[in-house]
């Protein structure tokens, strides 16, 4: 079959995902979370940064391959300028390739197979890079794991897009992977791990709470991340409905939360180019529940 029988209905499978509306949007949403993470991730590297000098400069671990490669000691190393302009190429070349897997994922149903293989690979980037700020962190696990839905968004895609309905086994990973991403954002909330002060700053600018106020407010939402990340796991209709709702709102909140404190309207310009991308690759922590409440109020109709 042609690729335009293809994008003009006559493949079954696209008939089948035509035929069943319930899942295409599910597809959609899913779609959006992958382009909004490509998007986010791309904005950061060709404007700003990403953690690679954090690997790339640890002497621990490159220490050996500096010596292997000619250099004297660690110190001509990390002082060669051409090392320097070497990790500036490496970070925009990273933000131009997630510009590609941006394409990919928006016309990944037209381009097919190569797109597929693009937007996993780009995944594998995004793990790698989830790996890098876990390094920044001093290996705390909950750093990884709260990048989960970043992360494996695009593996979601890849897959759904080949498929008409979600399986049961993809929908438990799906449920996974939302709860190990509030379950570790839960962890800083009630400061297991050290609580970025960035948190405390947002919640006193968005609600105008003080230092005490703000503390006692993200213990809360750590508490409540906790359970509903749980809850999505029990078997009792109204139990999940009301985790999932929790977990949609509370995840557009923190979706939104760092341009809303620290946007102001004299300096929109500047204020978003700093802070929306922080949203965009934030997206899939909204849109990723929100489509497993859509899936169950379609399985129930």
């Amino acid at each position: 079959m042609s690729r335009k029988d293809y994008l003009s209905g006559g493949s079954p499978e696209l008939e089948g995902r035509s035929s069943d509306r319930h899942f295409s949007n599910f597809f959609r949403l899913t779609q959006v979370a992958a382009i909004a993470v490509f998007m986010g991730r791309a904005w950061q590297h060709l404007r700003w940064d990403a953690p690679y000098r954090d690997l790339f400069w640890d002497e621990n671990w490159m220490g050996g391959i500096v010596r292997f490669l000619g250099y004297p000691d660690w110190q001509a190393y990390v002082t060669d300028p051409s090392n320097d302009a070497a990790m500036q190429w490496l970070v925009k070349g990273m933000g131009w390739f997630y510009v590609l897997c941006t394409i990919a994922a928006v016309f990944i149903i037209k381009i097919g197979k190569p797109a597929r293989w693009l937007v996993r690979i780009g995944g594998i980037t995004l793990i790698f890079l989830a790996a890098l700020y876990t390094k920044e962190k001093f290996f705390s696990i909950g750093q990884f794991f709260e990048y989960s839905l970043q992360w494996s968004t695009p593996f979601f895609l890849a897959a759904f897009v080949q498929q008409t309905t979600i399986t049961k086994r993809q929908e438990i990973w799906l449920k996974i992977a939302v709860a190990l991403t509030f379950i570790c954002h839960g962890l800083y909330a009630i400061g297991y791990y050290p609580r970025p002060e960035l948190f405390q700053t947002m919640v006193i600018n968005i609600l105008g709470v003080n230092n005490d106020q703000a503390w006692q407010f993200l213990n809360l939402a750590g508490l409540m991340d906790f359970i509903a990340a749980i809850a999505l796991f029990i078997r009792w209709k109204k139990i999940y409905l009301i985790a999932l709702l929790y977990l949609t709102f509370w995840g557009f909140m923190t979706t939104i939360a760092r341009p809303w404190a620290f946007v102001y309207w004299e300096f929109l310009g500047s204020g978003l180019a700093q802070w929306l991308h922080e949203s965009l690759y934030r997206l899939p922590h909204v849109l990723m529940p929100f489509a497993l409440l859509y899936w169950y109020w379609s399985e129930r109709k």
